[in-house]
């Protein structure tokens, strides 16, 4: 039995280890773009509704947000490729 505790415990250990897609630094990568892509929505949505002055504000917010997006992908890239080289 204690054998069989032990093996499992290594075999669970190296499965965690092996896996490390899910770093945390991955996830809060991928919580911030979820939540870009969100805010990208609800501005996109925005645009039904606003007056032409404010219409401006909105196409500024869609570029941080955009600008935004596309320095995120580029770090989740960069983690991709020091974690294979």
């Amino acid at each position: 039995m204690l054998v069989r505790s032990i093996v499992l415990y290594l075999i669970m250990t190296v499965c965690a280890l092996a896996f490390h897609e899910h770093t945390y630094a991955v996830w809060e990568l991928r919580e911030l773009l979820m939540e870009r892509q969100l805010n990208l929505w609800e501005l996109l949505e925005q645009l039904e509704y606003v007056t032409a002055e404010q219409r401006v504000v909105v196409y500024t917010d869609i570029e941080l947000i955009r600008q935004e997006i596309n320095h995120i992908i580029q770090q989740l890239v960069q983690h991709d490729r020091s974690q294979h080289p």
